[in-house]
């Protein structure tokens, strides 16, 4: 009678071999996709996105409301120059490149209010159709440290405004160019009627 082996299963060096690869593979994913920067550009999407809102929410007001004003007062909204609220909960951001001009702080509960009242003193809901914006929009990282936060520049006599975002992915890295937005401050998105704000 012959004996017959039951043997089942991989060897120990079989299973290190498909380990080997698996972990060749998956390093080689994690470099190739670089979820960072996936994560960054998706903020930057994001950003972009809402820059894009706000500036049709002004311009919009700007041809709906009979007499338009980009800021609450002369003193807030200077004629050339502009006071700048960031888009950040009780925080203001500290005099920088942007604007070399000192930012306005918004209470903690109306900071992202539409009606003068946030972080845009700009009242939308003086539009006849109603406000376009539900709640003004935030950085998504909302980190006044890193300067990730949404500002806003006006100058109150020519009612022209600017808003600037600082952008962190590298396939949005052009963005920031001030020959590629128009702008003058290199380092931030900017968008808005003048872009010298």
């Amino acid at each position: 009678m012959q004996k017959v082996s039951l043997k089942k299963g991989f060897t120990l060096v079989e299973l290190l071999i498909v380990i080997g690869i698996l972990a060749v593979l998956a390093t080689t994913a994690v470099v190739i996709l670089n979820p960072a920067q996936l994560l960054a550009q998706a903020r930057d999407g994001q950003r972009l996105s809402d820059m894009a809102s706000i500036q049709s929410a002004i311009a919009l007001y700007m041809t709906d409301y009979s007499a338009p004003k980009v800021g609450p007062s002369l003193t807030e909204c200077p004629n050339g120059g502009g006071a700048a609220g960031a888009g950040y909960r009780q925080k203001a951001v500290t005099v920088d490149s942007f604007l070399h001009r000192p930012t306005t702080e918004v209470a903690v509960d109306t900071d992202r209010n539409v009606d003068g009242t946030g972080w845009i003193p700009v009242d939308f809901t003086d539009i006849s159709g109603g406000t376009p914006l539900s709640i003004l929009p935030i950085d998504p990282s909302n980190d006044t440290a890193n300067d990730y936060v949404y500002r806003y520049a006006c100058n109150y006599t020519n009612n022209t405004f600017e808003l600037n975002a600082k952008l962190e992915s590298l396939k949005y890295d052009d963005y920031m160019a001030n020959t590629a937005d128009g702008g003058d401050a290199s380092g931030f998105y900017e968008i808005g009627t003048s872009l010298n704000l």
